[in-house]
């Protein structure tokens, strides 16, 4: 029997453990008569199941006669790349050809007014397929995956703004860590973005997860119930141990020496890389000096209580650490604080 555990980013896994209530929120908000919103942005950790969450979003929709779906890549030209896939749809390529839109098989070349500039002419381009499509009831749904504030991306978002704008039927789904979103967000011409409603992804069910390695793994409850437990509910561990404890016949003490490798090189050096260093002191406090409690981090760190409170909820936005009762504060990702005290002690 191949593995059922599934290593690779983005791609969805075999034992793919469903999030019904964000990903009903969104469904039911877009598919709306007239639906309140019109993007929603998805975000968490790395591996925090980001692109399959969108993907399985994508794929419902996919399947309605009403619904195009496309995907852009976040880091390509972005108008350009939605105009060609929007001329491309099939059947609908005589309408636009009748309507006066021409796109160049090698490129965009638009048939318009001589005086406009080609970055205006894609959007009116754009713009005039999504009248003809609205007038077929169709809707378009553009997913865009790990968005940043780059200058294409804030190119397409003031163009999708003006979209929103003439009430076409236009909606977007974008992933992105929570710093590159609020980079993103924060745009002063972008404020729809800013009002734009956040999908925190929350840890997996413990519930399935457990269930799942049961019957994967032929391991009583109770083992099942350790290993899911030690997944912290983060996506990504949940197949990495998985796989390694498929490969050793459910032995997890064999296995946690190649799930913490896998974790570190994958995962966790990003990570650490990525982190301001004040973001760190408050990490090692908790990893290494085993302090928990927010008094007593301030105190050791000498944080002012303003300031402390910025740093500890990027890290929980972040989805890093994790508040629980009394403001004690804790690591949420499995096996970290052991990273973490390795390469900072």
């Amino acid at each position: 029997m191949n593995n059922p555990f599934c290593l690779t980013f983005g791609k969805e896994p075999y034992q793919l453990i469903s999030r019904y209530v964000p990903m009903n929120e969104i469904l039911n908000t877009f598919t709306e008569e007239k639906p309140s919103q019109q993007v929603y942005m998805i975000t968490g950790v790395r591996g925090s199941g980001k692109t399959v969450f969108m993907n399985s979003i994508s794929k419902e929709l996919r399947e309605d006669k009403d619904w195009v779906v496309i995907e852009l890549n976040s880091s390509g030209e972005l108008l350009k790349e939605l105009a060609e896939k929007l001329y491309s749809i099939k059947g609908m390529s005589k309408i636009f050809n009748e309507s006066g839109i021409n796109l160049s098989v090698l490129g965009i070349g638009i048939e318009l007014k001589k005086s406009e500039s080609i970055g205006s002419s894609i959007e009116v381009a754009i713009e005039n397929m999504l009248v003809k499509l609205s007038k077929k009831n169709k809707r378009v749904l553009i997913s865009i995956d790990e968005v940043s504030n780059s200058k294409e991306m804030r190119t397409f978002a003031g163009a999708f703004q003006i979209f929103l704008r003439h009430d076409l039927p236009l909606f977007l789904l974008m992933t992105g860590l929570y710093e590159n979103i609020n980079s993103l967000q924060n745009e002063k011409n972008l404020t729809f973005l800013y009002r734009a409603p956040k999908i925190y992804l929350k840890p997996l069910n413990l519930s399935s997860m457990c269930d799942i390695y049961e019957n994967t793994l032929n391991l009583s409850h109770d083992a099942s119930l350790i290993l899911a437990k030690e997944t912290k509910g983060y996506s990504f561990a949940f197949q990495v141990i998985g796989y390694f404890c498929f490969k050793y016949k459910g032995n997890f003490e064999k296995s946690k020496r190649e799930i913490r490798q896998y974790l570190d090189d994958y995962v966790y050096d990003k990570i650490w890389l990525e982190l301001p260093e004040k973001e760190k002191q408050i990490m090692i406090t908790i990893a290494v000096d085993k302090i928990n409690e927010v008094a007593s981090i301030k105190d050791k760190l000498g944080f002012k209580a303003n300031e402390f409170s910025v740093y500890r909820d990027r890290l929980i936005k972040k989805g890093i650490l994790e508040s629980h009762l009394r403001g004690n504060l804790e690591i949420a990702l499995p096996f970290l604080d052991t990273y973490i005290q390795e390469h900072e002690y």
